[in-house]
């Protein structure tokens, strides 16, 4: 008989349940580790987000502010401790003149701020700026951009360059309507772009009337939104175009308003040393150097006249060219750039001969006045008739109210500008030719415009 055989029951069954509980604890701290890692990278990535959207807003308010700066325009002849106010007080402007409600403007004396400006009230994205001075050639533009409780900001600067101005740019400027009657042709010498036309007419709906068979060559920019272009004839005509087309393509309604260049009379009277007066006889044939008209004056030259240097008006006047006027120099008169009256007044019903300036006489009297280039007539104040012929006007012609008539027309090398808003007429057969291309500088007598040109070599982001 064979012995029986015993087991003994195994005692290892409770080590797998052990491990089974620490591989639960494991897998149970992982979760945990898991889970609280999602929500700090929730956490990280929604302040992010937050830091994206506030670089976002100080990017935004940073291309507003650019926009506007584009439009403020600053005075050659500013001090440079005022740049900052002359700035602030055009920026208020631009911003009143568009109606522009939600930026608002606080000027201390050293920082031009813009207080928080919203941008989305749902998730509180704004941005606010800093606009200061650090030295007399740059401009600091400081915009921070805030979303919730992040806020980031950009800093960049301007710099100052002078400028001549942009209505030099164009053939006719003026403040108030244009007309043309008969057959007229405003053409430029190189490309027809010289021969564009500026008008604000603020207070005439009807910008710009061309009867008969006048043409503009260049385009034709209205201020005034509301403004219309009337053409009568078949040939009437802007930019190449008549009748509708004309319209369409070539006038352009609405643009900015371009503050018009600052003219400058007092520079010229340093170099003044004779005088007409009442007793002078301008009857006769003579030559005038570097000299001043006498107030109430009201001389007429009825004969042959040789103008050289500077011819200095002084108001009230009404100086007449009845004979032959030959003018080597600048015509300037000291008025009013507001006075629209119509009491000063340079009419030419002879023949006109302009010389450009630097083909003055070798002599110590005009070594400085050679320099004084780009300008004919400098004359705010005075109203500017033009009726007799000429081949070349030298320079830019500026007055308060401007006529051409007859057969006046030939060559005019800068612009036309009208300070008044009463129509500008152009009539009979006054054909002009302008001829400025590659004006960059103010031509004498105007005040230069300071523009602000923005450096992106500046541009720095501030994590605050």
């Amino acid at each position: 008989m064979e012995p029986l055989e015993t087991y003994a029951p195994r005692r290892n069954g409770g080590a797998v349940m052990v491990i089974a509980m620490i591989v639960l604890l494991v897998i149970s701290s992982l979760a945990v580790s898991i889970a609280a890692m999602s929500g700090t990278n929730v956490q990280l990535a929604s302040n992010q987000h937050k830091t994206n959207r506030a670089r976002a807003c100080a990017e935004s308010g940073f291309d507003i502010v650019r926009y506007w700066l584009s439009r403020v325009s600053v005075s050659g002849s500013s001090d440079s401790d005022e740049r900052l106010y002359y700035i602030a007080s055009s920026f208020l402007n631009e911003l009143s003149s568009d109606n522009i409600r939600n930026i608002t403007l606080s000027y201390d004396g050293s920082c031009l701020s813009i207080p928080e400006v919203v941008l989305d009230s749902t998730t509180g994205e704004c941005f606010s700026a800093e606009i200061t001075l650090p030295d007399i050639e740059h401009l600091q533009v400081n915009v921070t951009g805030r979303s919730g409780l992040i806020t980031r900001t950009i800093c960049a600067q301007y710099s100052f360059d002078i400028n001549g101005h942009p209505i030099f740019n164009y053939g006719v400027a003026t403040k108030g309507p244009l007309a043309l009657s008969g057959n007229i042709e405003l053409d430029g010498i190189n490309v027809s772009v010289e021969a564009s036309v500026f008008i604000e007419s603020e207070s005439s709906t009807l910008a710009l009337s061309i009867i008969g068979n006048s043409q503009i060559a260049g385009d034709v920019s209205v201020v005034n939104p509301s403004a219309t272009v009337y053409l009568q004839g078949g040939q009437a005509g802007i930019g190449g175009e008549t009748g509708q087309d004309a319209i369409d393509n070539h006038v352009d309604f609405g643009v900015p308003e371009v503050s018009f260049p600052e003219p400058d009379a007092s520079i010229f009277e340093q170099y003044i040393t004779t005088e007409i007066d009442c007793n002078t006889d301008t009857s006769i044939d003579a030559t005038y150097e570097n000299v001043r008209i006498k107030a109430n004056t009201n001389p007429s030259f009825s004969a042959q006249t040789t103008l050289n240097g500077i011819v200095f008006i002084e108001t009230p006047n009404v100086v007449t060219f009845t004979g032959g006027a030959e003018i080597t120099g600048i015509i300037v008169g000291d008025g009013d750039i507001l006075d629209n009256s119509g009491d000063n007044r340079l009419i030419f019903t002879g023949n006109v001969e302009s010389h450009h300036i630097s083909d003055l006489p070798d002599e110590p009297q005009f070594d400085e006045i050679r320099n004084l280039d780009g300008t004919f007539i400098v004359a705010p104040g005075f109203s500017l008739s033009f009726g007799g012929s000429f081949s070349t006007l030298s320079g830019v012609i500026s007055g308060n109210g401007i006529d051409f008539s007859g057969n006046a027309g030939g060559v005019i090398n800068g612009t036309i500008i009208n300070y008044s808003g009463e129509e500008m007429t152009l009539s009979g057969n006054s054909d002009l030719y302008f001829n400025h291309s590659g004006v960059s500088e103010a031509p004498a007598g105007f005040v230069p415009q300071l523009v602000m040109t923005y450096n992106p070599s500046s541009y720095t982001e501030i994590i605050n």
